[in-house]
């Protein structure tokens, strides 16, 4: 965020407009005034103040909470952000940001650890007021990335778990791909997971995000795609840029059938396949591999591309096959590397080839090679919508 004074969520993004780093977009725009109205509401609410703290944690809510916000529309629309803002400047110490899938695996390890622990020591034989009590004491505003339900097992714990929350007093603000009433579709004995839904929006604004601009377009034309060297700022750069085009800090493990084969993808969300190096080019993989991935995804991020010599002759092999394939295919390739691309390979069999490679490297950074991958990947975000 360029202007740190802003001290509101619509304050900051006002001031991102005003810097040119965001395009007019209204539904943004409502989004911010929804998440003004709420920051402003927290300024006038604390459920840890005045005496009985304690005590108010173990009794139902006298004090009704602030409402909180449910954001869900599709990838790219700018839910990640309007979250960033919001966390930064909500006036609130006692706050936590989680991916809600994460946070559902830290509540089965607290359940786990209730249940291990000796009945006397412990309050009550229910783990779940015990766990959302715990929760609660930790943070009151709590702040969800991709709220997804798939599991069984987190469908039949959510709604006694929220309840509970909610009647402590604690705050949700949610960002979904999916509507409130998409949750859980299709799952085992979803009937029973119906009333979690009611409560849901009961507790939470429901809010669709369903601004017609992808501003994921507008990330390519400011963002570099290309990191030297291959650091820890790199590697902040290329997760900011996953969660900027997928709206999801980490993907999930993917399997693509080459052949007979299975190519394993260490992470995938919303078309966009993440490696490290190593795993696409010191594998042995060839032009079929690296076709399958053109076809399944638009853009392909790559960590910590080497300087190679004579006896990585394979490897800078394999390296020229992906980059042909990536660019005869116009997809958009990300990537943190130790050299410029001249440099990557300049001593060894295939050297002087490989400089067709770098040239391609430096074209794949241009505005103008973008461009071209615009309506593919427009295709094949529209294709993961529908998935």
């Amino acid at each position: 965020m360029n202007d740190n004074s802003a001290n509101t969520p619509l304050q900051a993004y006002r001031a991102l407009r005003t810097a040119g780093e965001l395009r007019a977009d209204p539904a943004q725009e409502l989004a911010a005034e929804k998440l003004q109205t709420l920051h402003r509401r927290l300024e006038r609410y604390d459920p840890t103040r005045g005496p009985g703290w304690q005590e108010l944690l173990r009794l139902r809510r006298r004090e009704p909470p602030p409402e909180g916000l449910y954001i869900y529309g599709d990838v790219g629309r700018g839910k990640s952000m309007l979250m960033d803002l919001f966390f930064a400047t909500a006036p609130v110490t006692r706050k936590r940001r989680a991916h809600f899938h994460a946070f559902m695996a830290e509540v089965h390890e607290r359940l786990n650890r209730f249940r291990h622990t000796a009945e006397a020591e412990r309050q009550g034989n229910d783990p779940i007021p015990a766990v959302a009590r715990e929760l609660a004491e930790t943070a009151w505003l709590l702040f969800f990335d991709e709220f997804e339900v798939r599991d069984i097992a987190d469908a039949m714990l959510v709604g006694r778990l929220f309840e509970q929350l909610f009647q402590l007093g604690v705050v949700v603000v949610a960002t979904s791909n999916r509507a409130p009433d998409q949750l859980y579709e299709g799952g085992l004995n979803r009937q029973l997971f119906l009333p979690f839904i009611q409560q849901l929006k009961q507790q939470l604004d429901v809010l669709h995000l369903d601004g017609q601009l992808d501003h994921r377009m507008l990330l390519f034309r400011t963002l570099p795609v290309y990191h030297v060297p291959a650091d820890e700022a790199a590697e902040t750069a290329l997760r900011r840029t996953f969660r900027g085009l997928t709206d999801r800090e980490r993907g999930e493990p993917a399997e693509l059938t080459v052949k007979g084969r299975i190519l394993r993808v260490p992470e995938a969300a919303a078309g966009v396949a993440r490696f490290g190096f190593a795993e696409l080019c010191e594998q042995p993989l060839g032009a079929l591999d690296y076709l399958a991935l053109a076809q399944a995804f638009h853009t392909l991020i790559v960590s910590g591309i080497p300087v190679l010599g004579p006896e990585s002759r394979n490897a800078a092999r394999r390296l020229v096959l992906l980059i042909d394939v990536l660019y005869d295919h116009r997809l958009r390739f990300i990537c943190s590397a130790a050299a410029p691309p001249a440099a990557l390979y300049a001593q060894g069999e295939g050297a002087f080839e490989f400089q067709r490679t770098a040239s391609r490297l430096t074209e794949m950074q241009t505005s103008d090679y973008l461009e071209t991958c615009r309506a593919r990947a427009a295709q094949l975000g529209r294709e993961s919508r529908r998935a």
